[in-house]
């Protein structure tokens, strides 16, 4: 593979291969239009060759195809088993591989990027990468000073690729219902166009990633490889070795399950206190677990800024759901934009509505598990169910939206490890306003 195909014609054609691949297999082999839920698609023929094809054409792409991919491939676990499977692996493969850049190519960027004598500043370098992300590929080399390092490279074209096929999957979004039943992919969309500047300029994840760096050195449980040069299209860390999350995932045994989704949890509420930043990029390639039980977090593109830390809000609002205080919530709801002024829906059924969602923290100890969250997605996406009718008299504030959507990605991927814990305390320790019973 050399540079990301830049054109918007060459993109686009790649692209159409998704929706011509899915209705020509569907014709074949159904003579169904693939336009609604998953439950159409019955061929396991189908669904591999699908699955194979999705991987195949936004893998190539990278770039913001490879970027919804990853981001899609954290809700599989909301996929009826029967249906799951054959996506799986191509989703989870999303995570962190893709076809790689040549030599040559990396050379040219590290050069633009490090200065014509860039070699000097290793002693040793891999062309061969390590592992691939949306708009990058990372090799392992040795730094000057003896240090294992991580070097991360941008692909050339990678912010053409963004807004090209961003645009462009945003006309194809009914198609990716065939994958995510009850997702709305919009809304996930335009909130990754949003992002594309910063994620772009590495300079700027550099500068996150030391803030993390610093706000976990010498932590027991969370591990941030620490900065050591970079530039705008390049960032060189610390290397640190772990298993993959996807592999704790796949073979882990429960222990480890459970340790992980534990350690998962903490990272996404004592990031915002912390070092005043929440990781936002929760898929599985951008974790590790190290050999002393450390989570080791990888890739800063993605964060959100929260120097006050988490909306205090969100702590009491939990708080008063799982107390049964129905006229609280609704009132906090109301006055965080939540739920419009003039709404005239029934406290209690509100509050109905939310206490499934809550059961995580409403219990000492839960497992989260694929069929708890397919019965969620049922009940909030099925057209003839009140939890849908519900839903679409609610609204999510601008400033909730980026908290919103790391939280269920964040879920997404604890369903996958079908981890247990105390989630409760875990809250109680980092969510500002909320009180644990």
């Amino acid at each position: 593979m050399t540079d990301i195909p830049r054109g918007t014609v060459s993109r686009t054609a790649r692209l159409a291969r998704l929706p011509l691949g899915f209705a020509g297999r569907a014709a074949l082999g159904l003579g169904k239009k693939v336009t609604g839920f998953a439950e159409e698609v019955i061929s396991d023929k189908v669904q591999q060759r699908t699955a194979e094809q999705l991987f195949s054409v936004l893998g190539q792409l990278k770039g913001g195809a490879m970027k919804l991919g990853q981001a899609l491939s954290v809700f599989e676990a909301a996929l009826p088993e029967h249906l799951a499977a054959p996506y799986r692996a191509a989703l989870t493969k999303l995570q962190d591989a893709a076809p790689p850049l040549p030599a040559a190519t990396v050379h040219r960027v590290l050069a633009e990027e490090l200065g014509p004598r860039w070699r000097g500043r290793f002693s040793e370098f891999d062309d061969k990468p390590a592992a691939a992300a949306s708009i990058g590929q990372v090799h392992r080399g040795v730094w000057k000073d003896g240090r294992e390092v991580a070097v991360k490279v941008q692909y050339p074209g990678a912010g053409d690729a963004l807004v090209s096929d961003l645009k462009q999957l945003g006309r194809l979004s009914a198609l990716f219902r065939v994958l995510q039943p009850g997702i709305d992919v919009k809304p996930l969309i335009e909130e990754l166009k949003s992002r594309v500047v910063e994620e772009l300029d590495y300079t700027l994840e550099a500068k996150s990633q030391r803030a993390f760096a610093k706000a976990y050195d010498g932590d027991s449980e969370i591990l941030v490889p620490k900065v050591v040069a970079g530039s705008s299209r390049v960032l060189v860390t610390e290397w640190a070795d772990g298993v993959p999350l996807a592999e704790v995932i796949a073979s882990g045994d429960q222990a480890e399950r459970d340790h992980a989704g534990r350690l998962m949890s903490t990272l996404h509420f004592s990031g915002p206190a912390r070092a005043g930043l929440l990781h936002a990029d929760p898929h599985p390639g951008n974790f590790r677990m190290a050999e002393d039980g450390r989570l080791i977090v990888l890739d800063f593109g993605a964060v959100a800024r929260l120097p006050k830390g988490l909306p205090a809000p969100i702590g009491s609002l939990v708080t008063l759901a799982l107390r049964g205080d129905a006229e609280a919530v609704f009132a906090g709801l109301r006055d965080e934009g939540f739920i419009p002024r003039d709404s005239r829906l029934e406290p209690q059924v509100v509050l109905d509505f939310l206490l499934p969602m809550l059961a995580p923290i409403a219990e000492d100890e839960f497992r989260f598990s694929r069929e708890w969250l397919r019965a969620e997605a049922t009940r909030l996406s099925n057209p003839k169910g009140p939890g849908y009718a519900l839903s679409r008299q609610l609204n999510l504030p601008p400033s909730y939206l980026l908290i919103h959507r790391v939280t269920m990605g964040s879920i997404g991927v604890l369903c996958q490890l079908e981890a247990q814990a105390a989630w409760r305390e875990v809250l109680d320790r980092w969510l500002p306003g909320f009180e644990a019973e």
